[in-house]
């Protein structure tokens, strides 16, 4: 995971300016409408729940949550939105998956389609690289205060698949199956291992080396994704060493 974890920080890193521009807000507003598809109850219904832990973290105001949480509690909820995976390629042939939700899925395909060619790649067809990613739950734990040997401990009783320190961050991450993602972080807070963050991922089982223009051609594939309104997340299989992150790091 070394080289997809620096490539995930940059994103988002780059990620946080959309924020300004009131794009983010939507996409999270988005996120809880539909999770709240399985029910308006953030107690009973795990991925509402993280959903709004989310919003609340990316500083969505609360009035707005409250505002999404009266129409989920009305029924309203989401029923014009659908979410759907695109599969493609970058640069170098590396894969690319982008989860987007919609109210009009010929818009969005047009638009995803788009940036996959203005940014030398391609859209490819559904399972051409969705097989090689594992789903996963992942949270994010402050390195401050706790240490490797109680979390690995705390982890493995909980029921994680794997830990590991996030690079270049403050941050431990733990990696759980999907459906455990929240039982796992109830384990973790009860074992008094504070988690800042939590979130679904796409986890690339290998990776791929990719030379500098092609590494700078795919975050520009990556971030003309993301502008898009209706895209949520992209993933990625590619690989950055260190040496490759300094020959980058200031052409980007």
């Amino acid at each position: 995971m070394a080289g997809h974890s620096k490539w995930n920080n940059i994103r988002i890193k780059k990620g946080r300016m959309d924020a300004k521009r009131g794009k983010r807000f939507t996409k999270l507003s988005r996120e809880i409408l539909v999770a709240g598809k399985g029910g308006a109850d953030p107690e009973s219904n795990f991925r509402l729940k993280i959903a709004i832990a989310r919003a609340k973290k990316e500083n969505l105001p609360s009035a707005n949550i409250d505002r999404l949480l009266k129409k989920l509690a009305g029924g309203e909820g989401a029923d014009d939105l659908e979410e759907l995976t695109y599969e493609g390629y970058g640069p170098g042939g590396v894969a690319i998956l982008v989860e987007a939700t919609t109210d009009n899925r010929n818009r969005t395909a047009a638009e995803v389609r788009l940036a996959f060619n203005k940014n030398g790649g391609g859209l490819g067809e559904t399972g051409c690289v969705s097989w090689s990613f594992d789903q996963r739950g992942k949270l994010l734990i402050p390195r401050t205060g706790v240490g490797e040997d109680e979390l690995f401990v705390a982890a493995t009783e909980a029921g994680a698949l794997d830990f590991g320190e996030e690079e270049e961050t403050e941050y431990y991450f733990v990696l759980t199956e999907r459906h455990e993602l929240h039982a796992v972080r109830q384990g973790l807070e009860e074992s008094g291992i504070p988690v800042e963050d939590a979130m679904f991922v796409q986890i690339p089982q290998n990776t791929v080396e990719a030379s500098a223009e092609d590494a700078i051609n795919c975050l520009k594939l990556t971030e003309a994704l993301e502008d898009c309104d209706d895209v949520q997340q992209v993933f990625s299989n590619i690989e950055l060493s260190d040496e490759m992150m300094a020959e980058i790091e200031d052409k980007i």
